[in-house]
């Protein structure tokens, strides 16, 4: 592996940027960034919990109240958030209310940040569609092209609802993420162990339509960071269920991820598109994937035919960031990696900070050198 040095000193470097982080942004919301600029807004992104988790992790790690007192503060801006319901008619909840509200419940047993993660558990609920059988991603119900539509991303929402089922004992809410989950399984991985970034169903008989992106080259492309999404969610539902299918696909598509790293271990945008000395990487990706490894690690034996090549995946994307995309020596800098990619297609950011890939990169680091694991799940 790498050396613990390095990783203790890009760690480091990490906070340090993290603590600069909470004057400059002052109590606003990172996004993604424009000309090395993060764009901040106040509260009404899906991106805004990652922020949280930052602050959170950073102050686990140091037990630097200034961490805390800025965490706690984005858990009160997400209750006000949930209250209001501000921009929540989406998947995306598990995102915005595990890194900050579930997150401070499992640092500190805070019962008022517990309820407020429950409350928004039930928000995520509200996506269920009985007839389809599927968590709408994006769009009100019935809505024309997204009423039937899942994503991939959603893997990474279902943790919420089985923490739900063990705070409450509703088993209901785990039924449905098992629901989606396998709906995932079946419909966006594909036979080669690539995968779509969305996919269609009819939304009155829950009949498989087609697969689609929204973000990929194509609809036939691989999007790189949808296939991370993919890797990390399956690894945690295995967690979750020990059903071992979910395991073998999230070891699948990790060797076909790995399979398709180029020579500096930081991934391109989309596995599809035809590469040029031009062609964006995606550096958010690659940090994802990173953790889902290390994740889906945990649960192989030593003599796993795959761990070997696992743990080198792990190696050579991390190496790769630290050296090459971090912006270690760069003090001054907002972001903690360069060459994210938001939407190159539509071209938003297309090559610049992503505060989800900052998230990644922190939690891989935390992950290696102090044995943490995010906040998708509590011991």
């Amino acid at each position: 592996m790498i050396n613990e040095k390095k990783l203790e000193a890009a760690l480091k470097d990490a906070i340090d940027k993290t603590r600069k982080n909470i004057a400059r942004f002052n109590g606003k919301f990172p996004h993604v960034s424009e000309n090395e600029v993060y764009q901040l807004n106040d509260n009404t992104d899906w991106t805004n919990g990652f922020w949280s988790g930052m602050l959170w992790l950073s102050y686990e790690l140091t037990r630097d109240t200034s961490f805390r007192e800025a965490a706690v503060r984005t858990v009160e801006s997400f209750r006000e958030r949930l209250e209001s319901q501000t921009v929540l008619d989406h998947h995306d909840i598990g995102f915005l209310y595990s890194l900050s509200a579930k997150a401070q419940w499992i640092i500190e047993g805070d019962e008022s940040a517990k309820s407020l993660a429950l409350s928004a558990a039930d928000v995520l609920m509200k996506r269920w569609r009985p007839r389809s059988m599927l968590i709408q991603a994006w769009g009100p119900e019935g809505h024309e092209e997204n009423g039937g539509r899942i994503i991939i991303d959603c893997l990474m929402n279902l943790p919420l609802l089985f923490w739900a089922t063990k705070h409450t004992g509703d088993v209901r809410y785990a039924e449905i993420a098992v629901h989606q989950a396998e709906k995932s399984r079946r419909f966006l991985v594909r036979g080669d162990d690539s995968s779509y970034h969305t996919f269609y169903f009819d939304q009155e008989s829950g009949e498989p339509l087609c697969g689609g992106t929204e973000q990929g080259y194509s609809d036939g492309s691989t999007w790189s960071r949808g296939q991370a999404w993919g890797i990390y969610g399956f690894a945690l539902l295995y967690h979750f269920t020990r059903d071992k299918r979910y395991q073998e696909t999230s070891i699948r598509m990790a060797k076909h991820f790995l399979e398709r790293l180029p020579e500096d271990g930081v991934v391109y945008w989309d596995f599809s598109v035809p590469f040029t000395s031009d062609t964006k990487r995606d550096s958010s990706a690659s940090s994802i994937t990173i953790c889902g490894i290390h994740e889906l690690l945990k649960g192989l034996s030593n003599g796993h035919p795959d761990r070997c090549v696992l743990e080198e995946g792990i190696r050579r994307q991390l190496e790769g960031l630290i050296e090459k995309y971090a912006t270690i020596g760069k003090p001054d800098a907002e972001g903690l990696l360069e060459r994210g990619a938001y939407s190159v297609r539509g071209n938003a950011s297309p090559d610049d900070y992503m505060i989800w890939g900052d998230y990644f990169y922190m939690e891989a680091l935390a992950r290696l050198t102090a044995g943490h694991k995010g906040y998708w799940y509590e011991l």
